[in-house]
């Protein structure tokens, strides 16, 4: 009916002879207002946190990782990786070869993840090339008995290496093997860049050299030790693997950036979720503000509804006045909210008004980023919470018998 609306706004805009109802109204909007806009804002920055971590891993692994079953080495790699790149989602691969060794520096030691690599077909799968902010990515094999070497920045202070330096790395000829001679290889290398991907765990482990150098290191032979492959959509990254672990049969696996850092992105999402039934919980706390604002409404127009009763107002009606009182009430708070949020995340997404130390945390600013589907969950909750504290008011409204009602007065 039309009169519901009507009377449903009448009852939102008129002023009540009990200013205290004015107020709370006005508190059940500002609350609702605070909650969607402050989910918006967390929302936003646990999800540019997380698209910022997924880029510099991106950038400096790959989207999907071929390995192999047979700890030997995979053997007859060109003819691999061309198999690998005739898949039409993939638009580049390169060799590697890895293990875990020790390195030695002018000034210490660590541990050190050694990566061998061929510089031309790295660039076309990871941005790594481009992430050298000291010397040059360069890993040429033009001296044998001292080819070159590019460290993580934390792993070339740790051991006090710097441009033009020397260092040595050490590996382990068998694993469980007893220390002592001829149970290690060592070689030399000279450090000719050190490269910053601002993760930690990567800049403070990695050290690359050429594909060349670590076969003759880890006594591979012509072997390597898998793929890195490069899609047009890493979002697909899952499916790929998957169709590239069939196509190239035992005994090669291909593993997705997902599943490689499975834990990290795991934890994010639980933290982000956490977050989010946090702060709904002040969205929660404005839908009991509407409770009672419209049960000191129902109060107040007692006789108003017992008149409209007598008149021959079905309850269904009676019910929707609330209802659409407290809807109207939960939807400004919420566009509000909404707008409010919204701004706050595109004003720190341009000017990066909240800074960071970047020696910390790697990033100057707080990163933001707001999806349509975060954005239209909270929509949904705040809606509803709104509808149904709306409710009991409006069922109470319907239990009213008129002649008592007009008696009231």
């Amino acid at each position: 009916m039309k009169f519901v609306p009507f009377i449903g706004l009448r009852y939102l805009t008129a002023k009540h002879n009990d200013k205290f109802i004015n107020l709370v109204t006005f508190f059940s909007v500002g609350g609702i207002l605070v909650g969607v806009a402050a989910l918006i804002v967390v929302i936003s920055i646990m999800n540019g946190f997380e698209s910022e971590i997924r880029s510099k891993i991106i950038d400096t692994t790959s989207h999907i990782t071929v390995y192999s079953y047979q700890r030997a080495g995979i053997s007859n790699w060109e003819s691999n990786i061309k198999r690998i790149s005739e898949d039409p989602d993939v638009v580049a691969a390169s060799p590697f070869a890895y293990a875990k060794g020790a390195i030695a520096g002018p000034e210490g030691t660590d541990g050190v993840l050694i990566r061998g690599i061929v510089p031309e077909l790295e660039a076309n799968t990871t941005n790594l090339p481009n992430q050298v902010y000291i010397g040059k990515f360069d890993l040429k094999d033009s001296n044998p008995t001292l080819p070159t070497a590019v460290l993580g920045r934390y792993l070339a202070e740790e051991i006090g290496a710097r441009i033009n330096d020397t260092i040595s790395l050490f590996v382990l000829r068998r694993p469980g093997i007893v220390l002592g001679p001829g149970s290690y290889t060592t070689k030399r290398f000279l450090v000719t860049g050190i490269f910053e991907t601002e993760l930690y765990d990567y800049d403070a482990t990695l050290c690359y050299i050429s594909l060349k150098s670590a076969q003759q290191l880890l006594g591979l032979g012509d072997k390597i030790s898998g793929f890195q492959t490069k899609i047009k959509n890493f979002y697909n990254a899952s499916s790929v693997a998957e169709r590239l672990t069939e196509k190239l049969g035992l005994p090669f696996y291909a593993i997705p950036w997902s599943e490689i850092n499975k834990t990290l992105f795991a934890w994010m999402t639980l933290e982000k979720w956490g977050m989010f039934l946090v702060l709904a919980l002040i969205i929660a706390v404005a839908a009991f503000n509407i409770v009672s604002t419209l049960m000191m409404v129902v109060i107040e127009k007692t006789v108003d509804i017992g008149i409209l009763k007598a008149m021959g107002a079905p309850e269904k009606s009676i019910v929707k006045i609330f209802l659409f009182q407290g809807t109207m009430v939960g939807i400004i708070g919420t566009v509000l909210g909404v707008l409010l949020g919204s701004a706050m995340v595109l004003i720190q997404h341009n000017y990066k008004i909240i800074s960071l130390p970047p020696d910390i945390y790697s990033i100057s600013a707080v990163p933001m980023q707001l999806k349509l589907s975060d954005l239209l969950v909270v929509l949904i909750l705040s809606s509803v919470l709104s509808i149904l504290s709306a409710v009991y008011p409006a069922w109470r409204a319907t239990k009213l018998n008129p002649v008592d009602a007009i008696r009231y007065r």
